[in-house]
């Protein structure tokens, strides 16, 4: 399918945003509350701006992203996770991205000692999903986001080793990626996970984000006005459970890091507040203090 430029055009004057952002972790259909187990840039202003920078440490997770955040969101092995990418960070709008952007969507995983610690920067990284273009429907995945209200999902490998994850989803827009210089446009974000899981299993082929893909590779070149298909999908294969090469290592059995108190009293996304000692003096205010 031929797409025309003024069409692009009309779309992108529609909105002022234009971009997206990931916001929401669902496991298991099952959403973890807004911005929970989610990094994510701290800047209303900017927080659904692309990356544009393929070598940049925002590639990781997203803008400030190397920063993790005080949530762990437990998963069972085998579970369904999906990813709520919105225009509109707080959803005053509709909308997951603005129907100029076309382009792919993909799914990392890197394996870390810390959800919480770990920066997601550098090698350690595996494709677990992806979807490009279908040809059946003329639709980018980035359509799709918009039919199934911003979510994008997959089903956790059966046989990856117990622990702590970094999940990270990632967009990739098209519609700039024909100008001089090129303008391919990334929206990436991670997710903090504890894998419950007794398997064993850990990927030997592993990427480094950033430099899994550079500004020559077609895949991010593509001209989506005059495409010359089929689309060359951005980044190494993914792995498959039970047939990609693998190494054996020990599962991590139990979760001891981003857990809620057992005397929690409110929840705002990864900050949550405590029930404090009755007091009746002013030393007593002091001292819950």
């Amino acid at each position: 399918m031929k797409l025309s430029r003024s069409e692009f055009a009309l779309a992108a004057l529609q909105t002022v945003a234009g971009h997206s952002m990931f916001t929401n972790l669902w496991v298991d259909n099952v959403d973890q509350g807004d911005g929970i187990c989610v990094r994510m840039r701290m800047d209303p202003g900017s927080a659904t701006d692309p990356i544009n920078d393929l070598q940049s440490n925002n590639m990781a997770c997203g803008f400030d992203g190397t920063q993790g955040v005080a949530r762990v969101c437990p998963v069972r092995e085998g579970a369904k996770l999906s990813f709520e990418f919105r225009e509109w960070a707080d959803k005053s709008r509709p909308g997951a991205i603005d129907g100029s952007h076309k382009g792919p969507c993909s799914v990392y995983m890197k394996s870390v000692d810390s959800a919480i610690k770990n920066t997601g920067v550098g090698d350690g990284w595996f494709k677990v999903t992806a979807s490009g273009y279908d040809s059946k429907t003329s639709k980018w995945c980035t359509d799709m986001l918009e039919v199934n209200n911003g979510i994008f999902s997959y089903i956790i490998p059966y046989d990856l080793a117990g622990g702590y994850y970094l999940v990270r989803p990632e967009l990739l827009a098209l519609q700039e990626a024909d100008k001089s210089p090129p303008n391919p446009q990334f929206y990436a974000g991670c997710a903090q996970i504890f894998l419950d899981s007794k398997a064993t299993a850990l990927p030997k082929d592993t990427v480094s984000i950033p430099g899994y893909l550079n500004i020559t590779n077609p895949s991010v070149l593509f001209d989506i006005y005059n495409p010359q298909w089929p689309y060359p999908e951005p980044g190494p294969s993914a792995y498959q459970a039970g047939k990609s090469t693998t190494c054996e290592v020990k599962p991590l059995e139990k979760q001891t890091e981003g857990l809620l108190p057992d005397n929690v009293e409110m929840v705002n996304a990864n900050w949550w507040g405590v029930k404090l000692d009755n007091y009746h003096t002013e030393a007593g205010c002091w001292n819950v203090g």
